[in-house]
């Protein structure tokens, strides 16, 4: 059997492998099954690639990313793993071809949708190939407590009766317990492997603003990242569109992709976006979206997540190369009526109740003065230090302050006019506003009339809105958004509890970078040169038809434009080069740096 750890150095061009690659490879050459829950850019592919190489026969990836597939096939062959995929892209001819190179053993690493697996008899026509290893990828759809669940997962719980004794390996980026318990069961894993890897995403800064005026804040944090490739997510299509027609007024090439649009569409939105042809591209939260793109380095959120898992999720597709990348979610108490609106819509009890509580546990996170890192890793069960050091919380960017007596004088009006009233009218009692309802209802007689006199409308506002997020006091949705004190609420209005907000200070401070990150912000490499890089790395990739990224990751190319290397000694011992790659890239990229010095 060949060692994986010469197949990692000589295909993939890394020294070592990251924390439990090793450990997996070695579990499915010994016939064990595996689930193995590793946090997006952990290295999940390698841990299915590298035993593709060592086994004979297929290995037989199951992807629901039909998207995604010509990408991570393409991504494959260029480090010289025979790779292909079959899925209804695929014209009749074209998947015959794909049939008879298997059957001729010219494949070693084949994907596959769950839908392709769920028809009629294909599991049957599996066995007529020998395959030696299953690797399900976002194991998490299997699951009903997963964020993005598919029914047509449920078709795997089938292979174990058809290939008994051949290994399975479940990946996922997001596994509670309850969704790791239901992995191994509907799968029927055998005393799988376990591997919980930390969820800790060192790379990514996370911060969170007050939703005012969307699309400008939008507009202006993209700007803060000119010629960084970003990710903007919104809840509906309708916003998807107005945010990619804003972007592309105030000069930032943006593209929408959702349900709404054609699988053509939808596959040249993205392929122009994987291609760098795009910076941005603005999507719908529930479409998932088939990236695999390494060099993004933002993701927004202009709209509330419903669950942690999905933010998680969603914000892990930035940073795939482990350079610092920015996470940004916008967020006002708005978000949490509207959610919370469709969700009293659902017909099914339980469906709703576990709704409410991933939307209530994403509006904790948005709201409460405790570090972001800490509150995804406690999610996950992980434990954290309180300061990370490198989200808005712990980086000095905001500022707390104790707002308790403003609180109780919001708090206070409610509780006086009985808890009959909404956020509007509330306001209006604190401000002393002289309106028609206020002289109807005789409110201008209680005491809490007029005692904010001396603050603005959208302060108010946000006082209001924080005591929403933070659960002080809720809209009660069959009472016309009538405001309702909680037990909290009570506890602050009586001075048993403090109340704080967060103020964003004018000026950001400049930010840390992450350990992982040995070339950023640090003067190391040669931005230049890495420019220069860059351009051929685009014109190589048109040339072959795949996304530049596939060709070298921006770590990979920051790393050879610090090292400089002008041989094919010294461009090996850059991370991240094969001798597949230096035999297929090498010559280029060594004249044009050999150029650059004045060779």
């Amino acid at each position: 059997m060949t060692d994986p750890l010469k197949i990692l150095q000589i295909q993939f061009g890394y020294d070592s492998f990251r924390p439990n690659q090793r450990e997996i490879i070695d579990a499915v050459l010994e016939g064990k099954d595996v689930f193995a829950s590793m946090p997006t850019g952990g290295g999940k592919s390698i841990c299915y690639q590298i035993p593709a190489l060592c086994l004979e026969g297929v290995t037989l990836v199951i992807s629901p990313l039909i998207a995604l597939m010509k990408d991570q096939v393409d991504a494959a062959l260029e480090t010289g793993i025979p790779a292909a995929f079959i899925n209804s892209t695929l014209k009749a001819a074209e998947a015959a071809s794909v049939y008879s190179r298997l059957y001729s053993g010219e494949i070693k690493l084949l994907y596959i949708s769950p839908e392709r697996l769920a028809l009629e008899g294909y599991l049957e026509k599996l066995k007529q190939l020998p395959i030696r290893f299953f690797a399900v990828d976002e194991a998490h759809c299997l699951s009903e407590w997963g964020h993005d669940f598919r029914p047509d997962y449920l078709s795997l719980a089938r292979i174990r009766d058809a290939f008994p004794g051949i290994p399975i390996a479940a990946f996922t980026a997001t596994a509670t317990q309850k969704v790791q318990d239901d992995i191994i069961r509907i799968l029927h894993l055998s005393s799988p492997y376990l591997v919980r890897a930390s969820f800790n995403r060192k790379e990514l800064f996370y911060r969170v603003d007050r939703k005012e005026k969307v699309l400008p804040q939008i507009t202006e944090f993209i700007k803060d990242h000119e010629g960084q490739a970003g990710i903007v997510y919104r809840t509906s299509r309708k916003d998807v569109e107005k945010t990619a027609a804003h972007l592309n007024t105030k000069g930032i090439k943006a593209l929408p992709y959702h349900a709404g649009l054609s699988q053509k569409l939808r596959e040249t939105n993205q392929d122009k976006f994987n291609n760098d042809d795009v910076q941005v591209i603005c999507a719908t939260i529930a479409f998932g979206m088939g990236i695999d793109k390494s060099n993004i380095r933002f993701v927004i959120h202009g709209d509330l997540p419903k669950s942690m898992e999905g933010y998680y999720q969603e914000t892990g597709r930035a940073g795939r190369d482990g350079l610092e990348s920015h996470c940004l979610l916008l967020y006002s108490a708005g978000d949490l009526v509207k959610q919370q609106y469709f969700i009293d819509q659902m017909s099914d009890p339980e469906e709703q109740k576990k709704a409410k509580a991933n939307l209530s546990r994403m509006a904790r996170f948005a709201a409460v003065n405790v570090c972001r890192r800490k509150q995804i890793l406690e999610y996950f069960n992980e434990s954290a230090a309180d300061d990370c050091g490198f989200c808005d919380i712990c980086t000095g960017e905001l500022e707390k302050i104790n707002a308790s007596v403003d609180a109780q004088k919001i708090l206070s009006a409610v509780m006086r006019t009985e808890e009959r009233f909404g956020l509007t009218h509330i306001i209006d009692i604190v401000l002393g506003a002289d309106t028609e309802k206020i002289r109807r209802m005789g409110h201008e007689k209680i005491k809490t009339y007029g005692v904010g006199r001396d603050k603005s409308k959208k302060w108010w506002r946000g006082i209001v809105e924080e005591l929403i997020s933070q659960e002080a006091v809720f809209q009660d949705g069959e009472s016309y958004n009538a405001l309702i004190i909680t037990e909290k609420g009570k506890r602050i209005l009586f001075g048993k509890e403090s109340f704080y907000i967060l103020k964003r200070e004018d000026t950001l401070p400049a930010l840390p970078s992450p350990e992982e990150d040995l070339f950023a912000k640090s003067g190391k490499y040669d931005e230049s040169l890495f420019d220069q890089l860059k351009e051929l790395r685009m014109e190589l990739a048109r040339k072959r038809r795949v996304p530049p990224y596939v060709i070298f990751s921006d770590k990979t190319m920051r790393e050879m434009s610090a090292l400089k290397p002008t041989d094919n000694s010294s461009f090996l011992r850059v991370s991240g080069v094969g001798e597949t790659k230096l035999e297929q890239y090498g010559p280029f990229f060594i004249l044009k740096i050999r150029e650059y010095l004045g060779y």
